[in-house]
């Protein structure tokens, strides 16, 4: 108890850091830090957007595992001391696999995507966006399943996101930075509940 009660005053100073995140106890939620706020992210994630996680990362091994290490969540990703994200899945090419440590992600990936929630809509179209933005993360993907769309963007040249292209229905998607890249979006909607 007098554990539970010290952890949870750490997370009242702000701002929260990796260290403070990593001593909470299991509470049976999730969390991430973004600018050094702790937030809560929502109920556990349902069924079609687990499935649409899980069919994104199949899609990604099947062309990419040779040239890239592909994870999906939850799996931290500690871009800086106060800021700790959990994307849906994740993409590091395998020369920079030392950044994948015992703690997690150390580092920005090659590619971070997030599957929309009803919840989740603001916080990753925003604060997300604008966490991988700052830390470099080269490609960022929105996919959003009650539009069934695959946002893709890049940085520009002064460090931007960049809205690249939306793909949608049997489009093909392929990036010019992830060569391996090629599936139908469709694919990743196949099991999604209506």
């Amino acid at each position: 108890m007098e554990k539970n009660k010290k952890a949870a005053d750490k997370v009242k100073e702000l701002p929260a850091t990796y260290e403070t995140y990593a001593a909470l106890p299991d509470d049976g939620n999730r969390y991430e830090v973004i600018d050094g706020v702790l937030e809560r992210m929502s109920p556990s994630p349902t069924a079609s957007h687990q499935s649409i996680a899980l069919d994104l990362c199949f899609e990604l091994k099947q062309s990419c595992k040779s040239d890239y290490l592909i994870y999906v969540a939850p799996l931290d990703v500690i871009l800086s001391d106060t800021n700790v994200v959990q994307p849906d899945a994740i993409m590091i090419h395998r020369s920079r696999k030392h950044i994948v440590t015992s703690r997690g992600i150390e580092g920005p990936p090659d590619l971070a995507v997030e599957v929309l929630s009803p919840s989740s809509q603001k916080r990753d179209r925003l604060k997300k966006r604008a966490v991988y933005e700052k830390h470099g993360v080269p490609e960022y993907w929105i996919v959003d399943p009650e539009t069934r769309t695959l946002e893709q963007f890049h940085l520009d040249e002064q460090g931007n996101y960049e809205l690249i292209q939306l793909y949608e229905n049997d489009d093909l998607v392929a990036s010019s930075r992830l060569p391996c890249v090629s599936f139908a979006v469709s694919r990743l909607f196949g099991d999604v509940l209506q």
